[in-house]
């Protein structure tokens, strides 16, 4: 047993003294310079090519370790077998993640390429000014030789544009307020913030379907237009004025319209705004894929047709101040535009703040103005450019109706009586009743399904005929509806030598502007 001992302490004797000859024959930069040979050999014979995508660039944090990370999240919860599950701050949604040393196949324009999470510790650290993590993380990418070319030209271009759509598909819509008027916080930002829980969709929207779908499609050609804007040379954004009598649904509509396209909301309080230059800062600290909101603006700024006034000596210049509601400009009394503590708005600086170069700074982004009264808006506030597509919000019809008997009720057109819902269709444009009051009236009996229907088929009667005897009765199909709207694009038109303001021109231009694209 002794003898065994020595001779396995006389080997490993030998094997200590061959390490220390292997060490001073072979030093450590012998030994890389070996090693780096080798797998330049090995790339050389091997069709694959790879690259390292670090979470940590030096000490920051490496935007691109973030994007791969987010888009292999849709694609894991699919076919991933093993997965990490994170939820981000305002984030009302759950991510799926690969897991450590995990890998998954990605396919790109017929494609194919290997993604591998490798997680390893870190070795000790020396001083830094901003700790690092414990674990060292990254991505390696494995794409065919051949392929080099195509995927650093586009797939890493797509990874990023496709991490930001899902970024911003998980994170909780915001609604801005500029409560401080155009003074900025200990942060610099002019905006306050809360998170936007309106359950508002086009699904719930009481509206003719035809018509909700026209804006759908409008609005899903604007985001998606980033290429057709850029060709043709305009800024990528659009207007949208929203008119017609109070409880139509117009504030539900904005709120379907955020939550269709998943952009966040600031709501303009132009009583608030000074002058112009703060509305200009206001303006450029807004985000992109954003809707810029000014409800009622026929009350926020005297915003009156200058042409109904062409006879009145003491009519304003188009450039001069015009004071807000509120302020004493109609009285005299308070502070004029020049005085100390006078907060005044231009007609042109609204202008600018909507289609000026201004209105430039940034993209993907909607303006949506709101009134109850389109005939008090001066033509220039109406045009194509800055309104793009005007919104008749009417009072309920019968395709409205039903909408609203599913939201409340549950009911589709099959479960109602065959003579209840003809008796429905004769009334319901008599009444002329707003969506709102009907809701109120499905509310106030929702415990009981068949007196909801039964009340409202009395409230609109009741109102038929108040309209009957008032001689307000506008009995109207959608075709003389579309021909009132028309009548009242056509009064506000601009003379022939002036520029269109209407929503015809606008489509007319784009459509144009398409062929010439093609």
């Amino acid at each position: 047993m002794k003898e065994y001992w020595t001779s396995f302490a006389s080997l490993l004797g030998v094997l200590a003294f061959c390490q220390s000859l292997l060490q001073v024959m072979f030093p450590p930069e012998l030994r890389f310079a070996c090693l780096k040979l080798f797998n330049r050999v090995f790339n050389l014979f091997s069709s694959y090519c790879y690259f390292d995508i670090t979470e940590i660039d030096g000490v920051n944090t490496n935007e691109l370790y973030n994007a791969v990370q987010l888009y292999l999240s849709s694609s894991v919860s699919i076919n991933g077998s093993r997965l990490s599950l994170t939820r981000a701050l305002n984030s009302s949604a759950i991510t799926f993640g690969l897991s450590n040393n995990d890998c998954i196949v990605d396919t790109f324009n017929g494609v194919s390429v290997l993604w591998e999470h490798v997680v390893t510790q870190r070795q000790a650290q020396t001083f830094s000014w901003r700790p690092l993590p414990e674990e060292k993380r990254g991505f390696t990418l494995r794409i065919r030789k051949r392929d080099k070319s195509l995927i650093l030209d586009s797939y890493l271009d797509y990874i990023m544009e496709k991490a930001n759509e899902i970024r911003r598909m998980n994170q909780d819509r915001l609604l801005y307020t500029n409560s401080r008027g155009g003074s900025l916080d200990s942060r610099g930002h002019p905006w306050e913030s809360v998170q936007f829980k309106h359950p508002s969709t086009f699904d719930t929207l009481a509206m003719d379907p035809a018509k909700k779908q026209e804006i759908m499609d409008d609005l899903k050609d604007f985001a998606n237009g980033q290429s057709f804007y850029q060709k043709t040379g305009r800024a990528w954004k659009r207007g949208y004025l929203l008119y017609g009598p109070p409880g139509t649904g117009k504030s539900s509509m904005i709120a379907a319209m955020a939550n269709y396209l998943s952009y966040d909301i600031y709501d303009l309080e132009l009583t608030e705004v000074h002058n112009n230059s703060e509305l200009r800062k206001l303006l450029m600290k807004t985000s992109s894929k954003s809707i810029i909101v000014i409800e009622d603006i026929d009350c926020s700024i005297n915003l009156t047709n200058r042409k109904k006034n062409n006879n009145n000596p003491g009519t304003r210049n188009y450039y001069e101040p015009e004071m807000r509601c509120g302020s004493g400009s109609g009285s005299g009394s308070g502070p004029g535009p020049g005085e100390e503590g006078g907060n005044s708005i231009t007609l042109s600086g609204l202008l600018n703040f909507t289609d000026g170069l201004w209105s430039c700074c940034g993209s993907e982004r909607i303006f949506v103005f709101t009134t109850n009264h389109i005939e008090k808006l001066d033509p220039a506030l109406l045009r194509c450019g800055r309104m793009d597509m005007h919104i008749f919000m009417s009072y309920c019809s019968y395709a409205a109706l039903l909408i609203l008997l599913k939201n409340y009720l549950g009911y589709d057109q099959s479960d109602l009586d065959a003579d209840v819902l003809k008796e429905l269709a004769q009334v319901v444009d008599k009444a002329e009743m707003t969506p709102a009051d009907i809701s109120e009236v499905l509310i106030k009996n929702r415990r009981s399904k068949q007196r909801a229907v039964t009340e409202l088929l009395e409230a609109l009667k009741t109102r038929a005929e108040r309209n009957l005897k008032n001689g307000n009765s506008r009995e109207k199909n959608s075709d003389d509806i579309m021909e009132e709207e028309e009548q009242e694009k056509r009064a506000l038109e601009s003379p022939p030598n002036e520029e269109s303001e209407f929503e015809e021109p606008c489509k007319k231009q784009e459509d144009d502007d398409e062929e010439k694209m093609k």
